[in-house]
């Protein structure tokens, strides 16, 4: 049985849609399903030759449009899974049209699409003359009606499309009102390697990594840097906890995103300029990219005490960060959003506070330092917040039956 992939983001690209695309793609081949990959041609992927990697497209756009028809006519999958955001395909509308294509080639071959956000889709506008023409070409080509200015068919044609959280649900309910009757809610579960913890062993090799003492506390930031992740807040916060408790260490697990994010080249950088002006870079450690299949990642998670994400638009379902915490067992503080979904309870499996609230952080991370009771709540709260929205296994189950009608009678 062979499902064919498709993400412009795969490894060795550093970013959380490369890592869940890889990992997804793992599950898949574990249950006995032949997977190919149709990729960028940077992305030559890992050293899991189970997994076969296409790493030919370049630009994305109309010009490949038949490097895209003839691969699916060669490869000829049973089903075509697509991770989609425009940021992965330069905001280009030419992939916002293959299940369309493939629907043509392929009439009874499930398509699925998965947001990986529901904000960011093509933006047309924003190329060339001869481009917004052949688009024209398309929507006549693809049938004008039910056709959306920044997703195309995707929502139309595709036979299922995935949401990672409910805000993004909400969103494309509202772009498309009748996708509500095809969209799955599957949150993504953890995106690398987790490291078995029996007897605290892990936890001590990861503290013996970043040499601290038994009674220092360490308060963790894991996922990329970039400008909506909010890091100036955390880093301001810290700069009072540590002023009170010279025991504690700030730990970033992640680095610069591969992905072309607004701001986000200089980011990084930024940050570590600012964890110097604060004067606490003597006790912030930045580990740099890491390498999702591999235990270094997870050791440092079960060496940590605590975890921060101080998103500016809030944490949701989608933030594979999260998932990636609340698997470890950790205390974790986050911040709201506009839309925050139902599994979050405050005081139960998270804690919360506004966004750009550095003292409200602070306060969070005191009480967490100073009460066991809080942390072991915590900690229950998010292993059961983890079991029922992050589990590979559910999260691979709905993938396969998004996939169906012709996979679900194959795979058992």
């Amino acid at each position: 049985m062979k499902v064919l992939v498709i993400s412009a983001a795969y490894p060795p690209m550093h970013a959380g849609e490369a890592t869940n695309t890889f990992h997804l793609c793992q599950q898949l081949v574990e249950r006995g399903i032949d997977v190919h990959v149709l990729t960028s041609s940077m992305n030559v992927g890992t050293a899991d030759s189970r997994i076969h990697v296409h790493p030919i497209m370049e630009r994305w756009d109309w010009s490949e449009l038949l490097r895209a028809q003839s691969f699916l006519k060669s490869c000829a999958p049973d089903a075509v899974f697509l991770m989609y955001i425009g940021l992965m395909y330069h905001f280009h509308p030419m992939v916002t049209f293959l299940p369309t294509l493939c629907k043509k080639i392929f009439p009874d071959v499930p398509f699925v699409t998965r947001y990986e956000s529901a904000f960011v889709g093509a933006d047309p506008s924003k190329t060339g003359l001869i481009s917004r023409v052949f688009r024209k070409l398309m929507v006549r080509w693809a049938g004008t009606q039910n056709v959306a200015y920044s997703s195309g068919t995707l929502l139309r044609d595709s036979d299922t499309v995935i949401a990672l959280c409910e805000r993004h649900r909400a969103m494309l309910i509202e772009e498309w009102p009748p996708v509500r009757e095809k969209v799955a809610l599957i949150p993504p579960p953890p995106n690398l390697f987790i490291a078995s913890n029996a007897d605290g062993v892990a936890r001590e090799r990861g503290r013996m990594r970043l040499g601290v003492k038994p009674t220092e506390f360490i308060v963790t930031f894991f996922g990329y840097l970039y400008p909506i992740k909010g890091i100036e807040t955390l880093l301001r916060a810290f700069a009072t906890v540590s002023a009170q408790r010279p025991g504690a260490r700030l730990l970033f697990i992640g680095g610069k995103v591969g992905l072309d994010v607004e701001g986000g080249a200089s980011y990084f950088d930024e940050m570590q300029a600012l964890a110097k002006e604060l004067h606490i870079d003597d006790r912030t450690t930045w580990t740099g990219a890491f390498k999702s299949e591999e235990e270094e990642a997870s050791l440092l998670l079960h060496a940590s005490d605590v975890c921060v994400l101080p998103f500016l638009e809030g944490v949701q379902l989608n933030n594979s960060s999260f998932a990636s915490m609340v698997a470890h067992g950790l205390p974790i503080i986050v911040t709201r959003g506009p839309l925050m979904d139902k599994a979050f309870v405050h005081g139960e499996n998270v804690l919360t506070c506004e966004p750009r609230d550095p003292q409200g952080v602070a306060a969070l991370l005191l009480d967490v330092m100073d009460h066991a009771d809080l942390r072991n709540r915590l900690r229950a709260g998010a292993l059961k917040l983890a079991a029922e929205w992050f589990s590979w296994e559910k999260a691979t189950e709905k993938t396969l039956t998004a996939l169906r009608p012709r996979l679900s009678d194959r795979v058992a």
